[in-house]
């Protein structure tokens, strides 16, 4: 069966792509009944089994950092655990670093780091240091190497300050930094997020994703990072390729600005000129324009009109009102969205469905 999506971020023509970090193949996790046989023995009505994963596949580049995106229930956090071992799939295969998650799962366990939001297992009543010190000794680092890892975390996240304070007197965004620190305790190749910046106010996120690209982006020490998250703002500031998943399964893979403009051929133009009236304005645009509303600014008119992108009807209405005696103030142009193509996956019906 022919794959769902085409992944156009490639040229044929470029050098050859980095080395792959995370490799994914026909990933699939179907959820069983719980006490299916009994419900049956009772004659108990049971749900259908759960289908979270069907035949997921993709891969996620050394250094890069990879965003997946989709609404609640999509099968994101599914594959984030599978990833990291903390569940097998059904059927489809893993690969982290060149080592398979279920025949070589203490391998890949030492190649990854895992921090989701919300994090709960920290000991509240204990310090940064005391937790992170905690975690390093299950990991297996000796005294010496986990107090030198984690000076060098505090510093490269900007907790030295708090190294003593309690986590449960921690704000949300510092919290989300110790998780992120515990996270690279093992100097892990690959780096799974899940959701790293929910419920963090504007300031904490903003610093978050700054963390997020320098981890994946410095000169040295640098990590692959797979990023999950509502927030399609940071994933189109972050990312550099986009998976959209849908129902379990991935409908999409490319680079945001041409996932983008393949999803939407039309955007908003909006241009504010000035000198100019509005009789004058409508006169010229009604030739040059098929279509346009037109409304007073001050000394001048906002043009509002749709257009095909890359067209030239914004060259036509530029040229119609500057002929006239106007001077262009503003130009402002709104295309497609992340959420744009999201939008259009959900409604899409899945492969079999009738529309």
């Amino acid at each position: 069966m022919p794959p769902l999506y085409h992944d156009h971020s490639d040229d044929t023509s470029a050098p050859p792509p980095p080395s792959i970090a995370i490799s994914i193949r026909q990933l699939s996790k179907t959820y069983p009944v719980p006490l299916a046989r009994l419900k049956k023995f009772f004659r108990r009505r049971a749900t259908a089994p759960v289908e979270a994963l069907r035949g997921v596949s993709f891969d996620v580049r050394e250094r890069e950092i990879f965003g997946l995106i989709g609404r609640n229930g999509a099968g994101k956090t599914t594959l984030t655990k599978i990833i990291a071992t903390l569940v097998q799939p059904t059927s489809g295969a893993v690969v982290v670093s060149g080592f398979d998650s279920v025949r070589d799962e203490v391998a890949v366990r030492a190649q990854l780091g895992l921090a989701t939001a919300e994090e709960r297992s920290f000991y509240w009543r204990l310090t940064i240091e005391q937790n992170l010190t905690f975690f390093a000794r299950l990991y297996g680092l000796n005294d010496a190497s986990a107090r030198a890892r984690i000076a060098e975390l505090l510093e490269r996240l900007e907790l030295e300050p708090l190294a003593r304070r309690r986590f449960g007197e921690l704000s949300t965004g510092n919290k989300q930094r110790v998780a992120i620190a515990r996270a690279m305790l093992s100097s892990p190749s690959v780096l799974l997020l899940d959701e790293p910046t929910r419920s963090l106010d504007p300031l904490a996120a903003a610093g978050t994703r700054a963390l997020i690209n320098s981890l994946a982006r410095g000169s040295d020490k640098s990590v692959t990072v797979l990023l999950t998250s509502h927030n399609l703002a940071e994933i189109e500031e972050l990312c550099a390729r986009v998976a959209v998943i849908s129902r379990g399964q991935i409908r999409a893979l490319d680079t945001p600005e041409r996932l983008r403009a393949v999803h939407k051929n039309a955007e908003r133009v909006r241009l504010i000129a000035r000198g100019i009236s509005q009789e004058v304005a409508r006169a010229a645009l009604s030739q040059a324009l098929p279509g346009f509303a037109l409304s007073e600014a001050g000394h001048g008119v906002v043009v509002q009109f749709t257009r095909a992108v890359d067209d030239d009807t914004l060259d036509r209405a530029l040229r119609a009102l500057q002929s006239a005696g106007g001077r262009i103030h503003a130009c402002d142009s709104e295309r497609a969205t992340l959420l744009d193509v999201l939008e259009k996956y959900e409604r899409e019906p899945e492969e079999g469905e009738e529309q």
